[in-house]
């Protein structure tokens, strides 16, 4: 594979994710400040979510991966039929699999919902979503199979459509149940998860137009599907480990915190963490899961033909780019916290868990990336390993800090973020361990550490200066926006001054090619 070629693909999907980011962020800034939803509706929205999410990991999450992974091997010797055979076995096997899971979530909704949670309010909330899961099972099989054939421009367009129409669902379902039910918080918070239903729903439609030859007429295969569950099952337990840490919180933080703060406080703390926090801190991940998602094809067709030479420089470079992306928004985090949660819903509570969490994204971002190698070259069972460690050990802290007086600074919902950041720590340090003894990777501190921190820290001190001489003159809001595209600007050209990227590296991201040969000429 062209090692610009590459890149193509993981740019779709970070467009792709910026638009999803956007209208995300659009619906979720509605619902925090839509009247009678607030906090309370985040924390039964997110705790219903939360099921539903761990539901979807079990049925389909791995499946993108594991197809990508099977079809690339098969496409680059050019066997379309075995490549169909995978397409027709995985829809069949993953939509029984998904219509199961979909009834089972329908039928205990109300146990769920009341034993676990111990939340009522979120039956309804789970029933609605229960059809999603189904969809998204199908929708998985799809996107997998075009990430292998490297049609990633489809799956990078059917995220984009999901979101969009999620985010139209969403706020339409929202303002006539608001006007309809009185501002009932529960049937709002039902109806917004509701629209994720239709949503991929749509996505369906799309994903199914855009196929026209593979899978027809191709039978199931029984070989076929062992293998999808051989390289999906491992792949599945590492996302549904992610997904676990994130239950912890949503089963524990309101059972443990309400003896201390009362139940409707605890409520309001975790609708703090999750609906607000946890939503600005896994933006800058969400882009490097989308450009780790086009890594394990390329890792896995590299490997496929034992060219390790090549498979170290690709991942080394998605590992630079990650770092010169997470550093700066890292430290941007840390530095405007309460200016970020101010701007976008005009408070700042919230403001210490966000720094907190700005370090977690850091090491969240880099573990993406160096689980997709390690599952690239075959050494699926390791993230498994390494998360299944880091949530042992956030689950135990969680109880010992939920536990703590909730003005002492680890006690209460400060000790969960801390959790979250020990458990993602110790997940990337023994995968990154793994990946470097398998493919004798060696990263250069200067150019992979101390240099891109050092550019991060002269954009957060550019920031700041330029934010403090604004906000004297220009309205606070207006002042941060204007210094941050400043300060971005200062970052790029700190980048260029101290040489961290070399001509080749460069030629390798499509857009700043374009600026290099027409340099050349």
């Amino acid at each position: 594979m062209n090692k610009k070629k590459a890149f193509d693909g993981a740019l779709a999907m970070i467009i792709s994710q910026a638009i999803v980011k956007v209208f995300g962020l659009l619906y979720k800034l509605f619902l925090a400040n839509k009247d009678g939803f607030g906090d309370s509706g985040n924390a039964i929205y997110n705790s219903g979510y939360q099921i539903y999410a761990l539901l979807l990991v079990v049925s389909s999450i791995g499946v993108p991966s594991a197809i990508a992974k099977m079809v690339s091997e098969k496409y680059y010797y050019g066997n379309k039929k075995e490549v169909a055979q995978i397409l027709k076995s995985s829809l069949i096997i993953f939509s029984v699999i998904g219509l199961t899971l979909s009834l089972f979530l329908a039928f205990s909704a109300g146990f769920i919902a009341n034993k676990v949670l111990d939340m009522n309010e979120t039956k309804y909330v789970l029933i609605a979503l229960s059809p999603a899961i189904f969809n998204v099972c199908i929708i998985s099989v799809y996107r997998g199979f075009y990430n292998g054939t490297n049609n990633i421009n489809i799956t990078a367009k059917s995220q984009s459509i999901e979101q969009i129409f999620k985010t139209i669902f969403t706020i339409l379902l929202v303002e006539v149940s608001y006007i309809a039910y009185n501002k009932n918080t529960v049937v709002m918070a039902t109806m917004a998860n509701f629209a994720t239903t239709l949503a991929t729903l749509v996505c369906i439609c799309y994903l199914n137009k855009k196929n026209k030859i593979y899978g027809i007429g191709a039978k199931f295969s029984g070989k076929v599907a062992r293998r999808v569950f051989k390289i999906s099952i491992p792949i599945s337990i590492s996302a549904i480990l992610v997904s676990v840490s994130k239950n912890i919180d949503s089963v524990t933080v309101v059972r443990f915190l309400k003896n201390t703060i009362g139940e409707q406080n605890a409520r309001i703390q975790y609708g703090l963490l999750s609906g607000k926090v946890d939503i600005l801190a896994s933006l800058p991940v969400s882009f490097i899961i989308a450009a780790a998602a086009t890594l394990l094809p390329i890792v896995s067709s590299l490997n496929t033909r034992k060219d390790t030479e090549k498979t170290r420089y690709i991942i080394k470079n998605y590992l630079l780019y990650t770092i010169l992306f997470v550093f700066p928004c890292g430290l941007v985090m840390l530095g405007f916290s309460d200016q970020i949660l101010k701007l976008l819903f005009n408070s700042s509570n919230g403001g210490l868990i966000f720094k907190i969490s700005a370090v977690t994204m850091i090491f969240i971002s880099l573990e993406q990336v160096v689980h997709s190698a390690l599952h690239g070259i075959g050494k699926t069972y390791i993230p498994s390993v390494s998360l299944t460690i880091g949530v042992i050990t956030k689950t135990c802290l969680n109880v010992v800090f939920l536990r703590m007086p909730y003005n002492f600074f680890l006690g209460g919902i400060t000790g969960v973020c801390v959790a979250t950041m020990i458990c993602h720590i110790m997940a990337f340090y023994i995968s990154y361990g793994a990946l470097k003894k398998n493919l004798k990777i060696k990263v250069n501190f200067l150019k992979y550490i101390l240099k891109p921190l050092i550019c991060s820290i002269i954009m957060l001190m550019s920031l700041n200066y330029c934010y403090v001489f604004l906000a004297r003159i220009i309205a606070e809001k207006l002042a941060i926006i204007i210094a941050t595209v400043f300060a971005i600007n200062v970052y790029i050209l700190t980048l260029f001054s101290f040489k961290i990227l070399s001509k080749n590296e460069l030629k390798m991201v499509p857009i700043l090619s374009n600026f290099i040969n027409f340099d050349k000429k």
